[in-house]
């Protein structure tokens, strides 16, 4: 990859992600005041119709928008066929998911779950008619227009779902708040873009061809992270609602990393997908990156929950301590293998994708079998960490056999420094005498240790591999080239 072509990959890459955290800042806000204002058992009557109206969606998503990227010059027809789809997709899954709604309250044992599902099944239509042509915003690398459709339309149903939490105090304030959120969703698709749709199914079958096997995958990839929490639905509303938000802030410091960086890394690999060395390159700096920020986020979670939960949540959320220690390191493990998605994706690999997706639920059901007896939520969270481990080592296996020129050397040069710099972290902070401070104190004192321990140690590590090309340099130069920017700015003011 040359150096314009690196240069202009890690703007987009820092834009995105700064907008990423810009809109989750409101996404964290929301949840530390909900989690408030409500208790698990509101959350809990939200995921358990979220994860049916998940399910029947996913298995109805044909995964149009990846097609339209993938797809190097797409016509118009291309994108009518990819918006009437998704409008006669999202019919059928509203249908289902309203004549399902009675098998639901049976299942999960609620009768609340009913009438939240009907609400979301006209959420479902209402999404289906935003304009097909914003994926133009991502297609394009246009992050900037692309930043700001997601930030409006979150924004919207943040002040909506915040509002009506503070005045009903009911899990109705997140159901409205998600509705509200897809109207304006929708005005501000046609806002921002000028395409305008027509009902066409004249590219049906070129959109199938690729579409199929995304579906297949999407079906796995959205049971390998949900197949967990349909075991949880059988422990109630509490428990439900505290697995679920146990998941949520898990995944917060890796997934709003991975989340930019991939709608960054797919379109980049795309284009780079006929130059093997560009590619490959580009997908092990990619790699380098991710384990270089995300897995020490990741494993600092895991280490600060005792104190950040009764600080952000409150004492009633004190059993998702274990829960989110566990689950955040369920999403370590997704840190390292997520580029490898996006590389698979972009050289075409659809069906051995497809393949892979179903790996990690299959493995998950074999070892609940296996431990059947073990019944409590903590348990469960270790049964998926162990799914996801197993999984992660299978699917490293098949993509260095899949990819030209891609060898096992190549990955463990870029993570095995921030692997080893995380764990002796982890050990650091395990020794710091921190339990006879209050919470705050304690919180604070750890990750102020955790950060200076993990950076010292990962340039000590870079420094005895001789300083090799790689995230490290990548990451150093960046900083250099913002503290002169900055310094620069200051100069001139």
């Amino acid at each position: 990859m040359s150096h314009p072509q690196r240069t202009g990959l890690a703007v987009s890459a820092l834009l995105v992600i700064g907008m990423r955290w810009s809109d989750r800042l409101i996404g964290l806000v929301s949840t530390l005041v909900l989690a408030r204002l409500l208790v698990p058992e509101d959350f809990g009557i939200v995921a358990m119709a979220s994860i049916m109206v998940g399910l029947i969606d996913v298995l109805l998503d044909l995964g149009v928008h990846v097609a339209l990227i993938h797809a190097k010059s797409p016509t118009r027809a291309d994108y009518d066929t990819a918006w009437t789809l998704r409008i006669i997709q999202a019919g059928i899954s509203a249908t289902l998911i309203a004549l399902l709604a009675p098998l639901a309250v049976t299942y999960f044992g609620d009768a609340r779950v009913a009438p939240v599902l009907y609400v979301m099944a006209l959420s479902v239509l209402i999404a289906s008619s935003e304009n097909i042509g914003i994926v133009d915003f991502q297609k394009h690398m246009a992050f900037g227009q692309d930043f700001r459709f997601f930030f409006y339309r979150r924004l919207a149903g943040f002040v909506v779902t915040l509002a009506l939490a503070w005045w009903l105090r009911s899990y109705w304030a997140m159901v409205i708040g998600a509705l509200t959120g897809r109207l304006v969703g929708v005005m501000l698709s046609y806002r921002m873009h000028d395409f305008r749709p027509r009902l066409d199914l004249s590219r049906f079958r070129a959109l199938w061809s690729f579409s199929q096997w995304v579906l297949v995958r999407n079906i796995g990839s959205y049971v390998a992270t949900r197949v967990d929490k349909f075991v949880v639905g059988g422990y109630g509303a509490t428990g439900m609602g505290s697995y679920s938000l146990a998941d949520e802030i898990a995944a917060m410091p890796t997934s709003e990393l991975l989340a930019p960086l991939g709608r960054v890394l797919f379109p980049a690999f795309v284009e780079q997908r006929d130059r093997g060395d560009d590619l490959l390159r580009g997908f092990t700096l990619a790699l380098g990156v991710q384990t270089l920020v995300a897995v020490p986020a990741g494993v600092g979670l895991a280490l600060v929950a005792p104190q950040a939960v009764p600080i952000l949540l409150g004492e009633a959320w004190a059993m998702t301590i274990p829960l989110i220690q566990i689950l955040a390191l369920v999403n370590v493990v997704g840190a390292i293998t997520h580029s490898s998605i996006y590389l698979l994706l972009a050289q075409g690999r659809v069906k051995a994708l497809a393949g892979i997706a179903w790996l990690e639920p299959a493995l998950f059901l074999a070892l609940a079998i296996a431990f059947a007896h073990r019944t409590n939520l903590s348990d469960i969270a270790l049964i998926r960490l162990g799914a996801v481990i197993a999984g992660g080592a299978v699917f490293f296996a098949l993509v260095l056999r899949w990819t030209p020129g891609l060898r096992l050397r190549h990955l463990l040069a870029q993570i095995w420094r921030p692997l080893l710099a995380s764990a002796g972290m982890a050990a650091a902070l395990h020794l710091l005498p921190v339990d006879a401070l209050p919470a705050l104190p304690a919180l604070l004192a750890k990750i102020a240790a955790g950060a200076a321990v993990y950076a010292v140690l990962m340039l000590a590590l870079w420094r005895s591999a001789r300083l090799p090309d790689g995230a490290e340099r990548y990451c150093l130069q960046k900083i250099r080239i913002l503290w002169a920017n900055l310094a620069r700015q200051s100069f001139k003011q």
